[in-house]
């Protein structure tokens, strides 16, 4: 896999992360930067873990589904995309409101918004691909887009929120239909 396309994986996945530290941002009252490294770190680290995780499973399954493997990986991203779609176009999307600084509710909501990357690792050992590299950048890049998500929160609002995590959706069922067509004209 090309590192643009880990990247792009990584900015997909990392939408829901930075949908949710826009939210952050928003109910923090005094606003500081450690606030905004705490959060971003959390994120970024349960980001760069969970495909591990799914990778690790997905080694075991590989062997059974391995002639299915390019159908699996393209359902797994067309699932997490649509369910991200699905969640920003909710009516009470918005109205959703936590207390971000509590460890309690950052693990929680770093778990929550990585149970896709859980997916897209299982899709990597579907397809036989190294995860350090993709780890690495997935929480890189989701760390980043984290912190400046919490930092720019009070300015953004719910109406971009939206509109980042219905992208991040479109972007990952993108990656999934790349996966999908690659194969299929690599075996025609």
């Amino acid at each position: 896999m090309d590192l643009i396309t880990i990247c792009g994986i990584g900015i997909g996945l990392s939408m829901d992360a930075f949908a949710v530290s826009i939210s952050c941002g928003l109910t923090i009252k005094n606003l500081k930067k450690r606030n905004a490294f705490k959060i971003g770190a959390f994120f970024g680290s349960f980001q760069a873990v969970m495909p591990v995780i799914g990778w690790l499973a997905g080694l075991n399954l590989r062997e059974l589904i391995s002639g299915l493997d390019h159908w699996v990986a393209f359902m797994l991203l067309l699932i997490v995309g649509a369910r991200m779609i699905y969640e920003a176009t909710r009516p009470e999307y918005c109205e959703r409101k936590i207390d971000p600084l509590k460890h309690k509710t950052l693990l929680l909501l770093s778990v929550a918004t990585s149970i896709d990357a859980l997916a897209v690792g299982l899709s990597f050992a579907f397809l036989n691909i190294s995860i350090v590299l993709p780890v690495i950048i997935i929480g890189l890049i989701t760390f980043s887009i984290s912190f400046f998500g919490v930092l720019g929160g009070k300015k953004i609002g719910c109406y971009f929120r939206k509109k980042v995590e219905i992208a991040g959706g479109l972007i990952l069922i993108g990656i999934g239909l790349k996966i999908l067509v690659q194969h299929i004209v690599e075996n025609i």
